[in-house]
């Protein structure tokens, strides 16, 4: 019998800025309100915004969450399997 598993979900990576960003947040709440949003890009890496810019590179995008006040810039890989992180704002 074949297992039912949920949406297949890509990785999370944290640029170098970012991990530091992530290191100075300390409340409980700031922490759950940023996993919400990892989930939601990990399982739907285009859920957020494309941000204009240069085309050379990944396209970088926004999601942003107006209810948990949690704002990701994070661009996505050629394959989608890995969502890297490289702004966060809580």
């Amino acid at each position: 019998m074949a297992s039912v598993s949920g949406p297949r979900r890509a990785r999370i990576a944290f640029s170098a800025s970012a991990a530091k960003q992530l290191e100075n947040i300390t409340s409980e709440a700031e922490v759950r309100a940023l996993d919400r949003a990892l989930v939601v890009i990990s399982v739907d890496p285009e859920a957020g915004e494309p941000i204009p810019g240069d085309t050379a590179g990944p396209q970088l995008r926004q999601y942003t969450d107006e209810v948990e006040a949690v704002r990701v810039m994070y661009f996505v890989t050629v394959l989608r399997t890995v969502v890297v992180v490289a702004y966060i704002e809580v």
